[in-house]
């Protein structure tokens, strides 16, 4: 077990893996920067995993799942891939912060000094930080050293908001979808852009968990990325980290809360065109999915009873289960459920 560095002791990384290879070559490449923070795995099975040395970490596995979880529908919606599996991380970790990442991330490196980029320091800073999503800044985030608000800013919303998301961003392999990363193979990202901003209130947004931080405390009961687990299909594979960016876009413009876009980067290892041809099986549905699920959240409203986040999400949950996606999608109604059972949970561990 390694040490954590002083300053760090309010963060849990999560991550979740399902070789030993995977996890021991991804923590020897972030081994600079993870062996400062708590880390919590989660993984099919202890034999599938061997943490190296070095790393203060505390491990699950699909066992400890469903003897933690009493509802079997959850328990199976938690356990259908490692993906859908870090929302376990989120639910037994006892910190403030959580930074989450996808397995086939390195370290990016500083264009300037090449050095290699702290993701968790900076999402820290993000989330330490207020938000503006009432009035948009030209010179993006007014916090950050060397800017400020520019002329013609309102006076009375410079105080800003606290910020629940920290949304970061991924150099080399874009996150495109299957269809365009077929097509257009050879599409890298390689420019840095030295931004943070506030994503506006009212606009949503398609989270990626491949960098993403939040505050627990003010978002960590709408992270369910158990969103694929209706009998084992895959038919919305790939869209339970959107699904859960928008219920908590959706909350935090609600309850007055900020979500921060840009900063920092993580360097995203090459994909195959295999993976994304696998991938393109899946998508069909899931973009028809996406188009005409967006006017229901376009037009979500909360009541004024609504005053956290887990009131919020059994709103959504609650308007599923009227049937308000019925047209879309009867399995929705299945995903109401979960969404209840995900919040009983949650507030079991929360105390």
């Amino acid at each position: 077990m390694g040490t954590i560095a002083e300053g760090c002791e309010d963060l849990d990384v999560v991550i979740a893996v399902s070789t030993t290879n995977e996890l021991s070559s991804f923590l020897d490449s972030w081994r600079p920067i993870l062996s400062l923070y708590h880390i919590v795995i989660v993984a099919p099975s202890t034999e599938a995993v061997q943490v190296p040395d070095g790393f203060s970490h505390r491990l699950y596995t699909y066992h400890d799942i469903e003897l933690t979880v009493p509802s079997s529908d959850l328990a199976s919606a938690l356990t259908t891939s490692p993906h859908a599996s870090r929302s376990f991380g989120f639910l037994v970790s006892t910190k403030r912060y959580i930074f989450t990442l996808d397995t086939d991330c390195s370290p990016a490196k500083d264009p300037v000094t090449g050095s290699l980029i702290d993701p968790v320091a900076r999402h820290l800073q993000n989330l330490k930080q207020n938000s503006t999503p009432f009035f948009f800044n030209t010179l993006y985030d007014p916090y950050r050293d060397g800017t400020d608000f520019v002329r013609g800013y309102p006076f009375s919303l410079r105080e800003g908001v606290p910020s629940a998301i920290s949304h970061g961003l991924w150099l080399n392999v874009p996150d495109l979808d299957a269809p365009t990363r077929i097509v257009k193979p050879h599409l890298l990202n390689r420019s840095y852009v030295d931004a943070v901003l506030t994503v506006p209130k009212g606009s949503l947004l398609p989270m990626s968990s491949i960098n993403l931080a939040f505050d627990r405390k003010y978002v960590g009961a709408a992270m369910f990325f158990g969103l694929r687990s209706l009998s084992g299909s895959t038919r919305y594979a790939a869209f339970d980290d959107i699904w859960a960016g928008l219920c908590s876009k959706a909350i935090c413009d609600h309850l007055g809360l900020g979500v921060k876009s840009g900063l920092p980067y993580v360097w995203r290892n090459e994909s195959t065109s295999a993976r994304a041809l696998e991938a393109l099986q899946h998508v069909p549905q899931g973009v028809q999915w996406l188009e005409r699920l967006l006017p229901f959240f376009q037009s979500l409203r909360f009541p004024r009873t609504a005053v956290t986040v887990q009131d919020c999400y059994l709103e959504i949950a609650k308007q599923i289960k009227d049937g308000k996606l019925n047209s879309l999608d009867p399995w929705f109604q299945h995903v109401g459920g979960l969404m209840e059972s995900w919040i009983q949970i949650w507030n079991s561990h929360s105390g």
